[in-house]
């Protein structure tokens, strides 16, 4: 590997998250504690919502989010192919039914139209990934009046309507994993307004010390994750803002080149940026690996694939001709331009 290589995806951390870090080891209290409980307030208040419930990660958020609501053998849950397999397992784990689902060839998030087609008496609920940034057409998934569980494991901080991404649905997932729009190196947050789902999902992320027995888990985050996202919460509108000030500079070099270039929106917080082309973009990625600029497929696999499915031609072809070059905080100008070279020059 090139000793100048940019990677694909880096987390964004600085003095602060160290600082913090070493705050919580110094105080002999590492595991889930009063900073937890200060993550989840303070989150709560960020995103405009009732309840912020703090997890080990997004998928145990998901998880414990499909039980709270009663979602388990036999039920339907609709969600896009186009999606990584952290949600296909989560549905899996309380053993209902994935029912995948198209998604818009221009902003790749779920397809209202196609999932109204995928609806049965059996559906209990839509999860609604804001893909790369931008929101979801939440309007028309709304009408369908259907349970949705909004995913905002890569739109954090994002809006539509002067609202924040997340409190549209009946609940909202959260990942904080290294890579996404802020960090605690694992860790994930349910939101919601219902005290009722808030609730269960607390009692069922930890299994110690209850007077009635239950199958619970160990899904509790630590107080030194909590110190680390609390340090990235206070970055959030600065890291989004740097997204953008990027985002606008690959728009000026690439707009002439005929590409699929993301939906320009002032509400999108660009946690990739999504490139299609006329051809398979594995050959460019491959191409610009060489040239020491770290790109990828936005999505490893579609989740037909994984279920050896077939007749989603739309999420066939944006897996084939989509690829994703760096966009980050930590990118420095020096970086961007030398991904904007690479990349004309390719």
């Amino acid at each position: 590997m090139l000793i100048d290589f940019i990677p694909h995806s880096r987390p964004t951390l600085g003095p602060e998250e160290s600082k913090a870090a070493s705050a919580v080891v110094e105080s002999g209290h590492i595991a889930e504690g009063e900073l937890v409980q200060k993550f989840e307030d303070v989150f709560a208040r960020k995103m405009d919502t009732r309840h912020a419930v703090a997890t080990s990660s997004g998928t145990a958020a998901l998880h414990l989010t499909l039980l709270a609501m009663g979602i388990g053998s036999d039920d339907e849950v609709i969600m896009p192919s186009y999606v990584c397999t952290a949600l296909l397992n989560a549905v899996r784990y309380v053993e209902a039914v994935p029912v995948l689902a198209e998604i818009d060839p221009l902003t790749y998030n779920i397809d209202p139209g196609d999932v109204k087609k995928r609806l049965t008496m059996r559906t209990k609920a839509i999860i609604v990934p804001h893909m790369f940034g931008l929101a979801a057409d939440l309007d028309k998934l709304l009408a369908l009046n259907v349970p949705l569980i909004e995913d905002c494991a890569q739109s954090v901080g994002g809006n539509l309507a002067n609202k924040p991404l997340g409190t549209f649905g009946d609940a909202c997932i959260f990942s904080f994993y290294a890579t996404k729009v802020i960090t605690c190196g694992e860790g994930g947050m349910v939101i919601c307004n219902s005290s009722k789902l808030a609730d269960r999902i607390k009692d069922l992320k930890a299994y110690d010390q209850k007077d009635r027995y239950e199958t619970r888990f160990n899904y509790k985050m630590t107080d030194i994750q909590a110190a680390i996202g609390l340090a990235q919460l206070e970055k959030l509108n600065a890291f989004i803002q740097q997204r953008r000030t990027i985002a606008q500079k690959y728009f000026r070099a690439f707009q002439s080149l005929g590409l699929r270039l993301p939906t320009d929106c002032p509400a999108h917080i660009y946690y990739r940026f999504v490139v299609g082309l006329d051809t398979e973009s594995q050959p460019l990625i491959s191409k610009l690996r060489q040239k020491g600029i770290g790109c990828a497929r936005p999505i490893y696999v579609p989740l037909h694939h994984c279920l050896k499915l077939s007749g989603f031609p739309i999420t066939d072809n944006a897996w084939r001709t989509s690829l994703s070059i760096p966009i980050y905080p930590s990118l420095s100008d020096q970086d961007v331009q030398r991904v904007i070279e690479a990349f004309v020059g390719a």
